[in-house]
């Protein structure tokens, strides 16, 4: 009698054990194989948009046609591109704009971009800097699309940004040195909540977020009062830039930069990406807080601000000399 009343009572118990079951593996969330940097990470890898890939050709002049992009034949326009203004709305319409081109407001460039897909986009600010974080907002959504170089100012001198901006204060300031570039260091990687394990998805999140982001710069003659107090990364060739022209006392050199080796600026404090004129930076910081690096800033105008008359001498393609006189149009 023991027996069966052992065995009912099993039979009974079975229907129990296997609800349990199903219930644990269909209601429960699964654990995540890869943290969320590491499958953005692999994500990134995958579609080719790790930094270096992302800098290939990611900005252009307005130079004339033949060889250039504005065709001044014809009203001074950009046919090869369209032109993403994104600048305020009331400068766009009140203090002109280039023929042709449309005001995107910067939060709105992705999805603006889904409506102009059979020719790249060309994202144009006051100084080529604001721009920067449009066009990695594109090119990492899929788009091709490029910065156009020193932005308006480069187009009229009625938008000039660059010429106020630029100097050579860094020239026998004890901040500004030669020194060996000290050893880069080696920090955690950003982790950040989201209920998706999609790496597209969490890009395109992230993007949405870098985008929303408020202030990501500060200008480089400000950070040459104290630059150990800003945590500065230079984004520059170590011999014949970085040990040749100088850097802020304190900084590393840190080229190339890349999903290898990214963990070599902190998570929590803020810190500073330089270059030669502000552009490269804002592109560069753009992507990292894209990977979730939010306190990434990019010293604003670079060396320009700085060293400008050994940065021409240097390279006079990095540096800002006068605008074009191209004609634009006031709605």
């Amino acid at each position: 009698m023991k027996k069966l009343l052992s065995y009912f009572l099993v039979v009974m118990m079975l229907p129990a054990l296997v609800l349990t079951g199903c219930k644990d593996d269909g209601d429960d969330p699964q654990p995540v194989e890869k943290g969320n940097f590491e499958t953005l990470k692999t994500y990134l890898v995958d579609q080719n948009l790790d930094l270096p890939a992302l800098l290939d050709g990611w900005v252009v002049a307005p130079a004339p046609m033949p060889t250039g992009i504005v065709d001044t034949a014809n009203d001074c326009t950009i046919p090869g591109y369209h032109v993403f203004d994104i600048r305020s709305a009331d400068d766009f319409a009140n203090k002109g704009h280039i023929k042709g081109a449309i005001n995107v407001a910067l939060t709105d460039i992705v999805t603006t971009a889904a409506n102009y897909t059979d020719k790249p986009i060309l994202v144009v600010c006051y100084s080529g800097q604001t721009a920067g974080r449009g066009a990695m907002a594109l090119r990492l959504s899929g788009y091709q699309a490029k910065v156009m170089k020193f932005g308006m100012s480069y187009w009229n001198t009625e938008f000039d940004k660059w010429t106020g901006n630029v100097g050579n204060v860094g020239v026998e300031n004890p901040n500004w040195v030669k020194t060996d570039a000290p050893t880069l260091p080696s920090n955690e990687l950003p982790t950040w909540e989201t209920t998706s394990t999609d790496g597209a998805e969490i890009l395109a999140a992230n993007v949405d977020a870098m985008l929303a982001r408020g202030s990501w710069g500060t200008k480089t003659t400000e950070i040459l009062t104290n630059p150990t107090a800003y945590n500065m990364y230079n984004f520059w060739e170590l011999d014949e830039e970085y040990l040749a022209l100088g850097h802020f006392a304190g900084a590393y050199q840190f080229k190339p930069i890349s999903l290898d080796n990214v963990n070599a600026v902190p998570v929590t404090d803020d810190y500073y990406i330089y270059c030669f004129t502000g552009q490269t930076s804002s592109f560069i910081v753009a992507w990292l807080q894209v990977l979730g690096y939010e306190n990434a800033k990019s010293g604003l105008y670079g060396a320009n601000a700085i060293i400008h008359d050994a940065l021409d001498i240097y390279n006079p393609k990095v540096t800002w000399h006068h605008s074009y006189d191209y004609t634009y149009v006031v709605d």
